[in-house]
């Protein structure tokens, strides 16, 4: 039998939720459910298109609600509110909020007797089941974590929302000295500030105040007042022209030692190069809505992440197969 999944908005990560599960053996797209008017969303393989408030009538038809908003506005609101009717999965990436995200679906999953996985991606996501790998190896040790040079979508998200913002990109760029350090055994402490920059392209509405806008950017907490951050305002066509791609990437480091006086020195890295965030993105979210559906299948309810995940629910094939071809 085929999970069915539905997909909660259509953006760059609806279209590659769509692609994936495509691609997925076991899975199949019940159809896309947008707050725009149906008819003018036109999906890549004629999946249905219905009206946001058809969702809760849907609800016996659909085993996993993919959720495609951003976290800056739509998940902290759309995800609790689905998960008393759906098994949901999304991708809330705004690091210092996840535990209050959190505690909000963790009981609206509960009240609905339903099964929710938050924060999938690749940070937070991979990238943090990697750094929790690290720590359990690695004990006496520090962990660094580097993104970029890449399009951050939760970031050039966050851009858009601010008045008089057409449209923005933001690139994420790693610092290369303190790269360096890092990979050649060093252990320093570095700040946010020390680790990335910031860079943004911005098209402004016409009449926009652009300076108010740059503040509004450089200041916002939780994206960007703790990093260098540059502002570019340029044309609606240079932003198309250079700047159509959404690629990305990082590595995640541990660096540590063992032996009784630490006398041997170890690196660990996990890096990850990406012609499409989003496309990644959506399809590290479609292997958490397989595993959604199993936890559900057993029972379970309530709120998870991908940390509380066994690995194996993550994979279309069975145990026996993983075990004779993985170990």
């Amino acid at each position: 039998m085929s999970i069915r999944i539905g997909i909660s908005g259509y953006g760059n990560l609806g279209r590659g939720v769509e692609a994936a599960v495509k691609n997925a053996p076991d899975m199949e797209a019940v159809g896309v459910f947008t707050r725009r008017a149906p008819e003018t969303v036109k999906t890549l393989t004629g999946l249905p298109v219905y009206k946001m408030e058809d969702a809760p009538s849907m609800a016996e038809k659909i085993d996993v609600m993919i959720l495609c908003g951003g976290s800056a506005k739509d998940l902290p609101h759309q995800t609790p509110e689905l998960a008393r009717l759906f098994n949901v999965v999304d991708s809330f990436d705004t690091h210092a909020k996840i535990p209050e995200h959190f505690e909000k679906v963790n009981e609206a999953s509960l009240s609905g007797g339903k099964l929710s996985i938050i924060s999938a991606g690749w940070d937070p996501g991979l990238f943090s089941l990697n750094r929790m790998y690290g720590q359990a190896v690695l004990p006496n040790g520090q962990d660094y974590t580097f993104w970029g040079k890449g399009v951050s979508q939760g970031h050039s998200d966050a851009i858009r929302r601010i008045p008089g913002v057409k449209d923005a990109r933001q690139y994420t760029i790693p610092v290369e000295a303190a790269l360096e350090r890092v990979r050649g055994g060093e252990q320093p402490e570095l700040t946010a500030r020390e680790k990335h920059t910031r860079e943004c392209f911005v098209v402004a509405e016409e009449g926009a105040d652009k300076k108010q806008i740059e503040e509004s950017i450089v200041t916002m907490p939780n994206y960007f007042s703790d990093y260098d951050t540059t502002v570019h305002f340029i044309s609606e066509e240079e932003l198309l022209r250079d700047h159509g791609g959404i690629p990305h990437g990082g590595m995640v480091f541990r660096t540590g030692t063992t032996g009784l006086h630490g006398e041997n020195h170890h690196v660990i890295e996990y890096k990850l190069k990406l012609d499409s965030n989003p496309e990644f993105t959506s399809s590290v979210l479609a292997a958490c809505a397989r595993a959604a559906f199993r936890l559900s299948q057993q029972g379970q309810t309530g709120c998870r992440t991908i940390l509380d995940i066994p690995p194996a629910l993550l994979h279309p094939e069975s145990p026996e197969e993983l075990r004779r071809k993985l170990l």
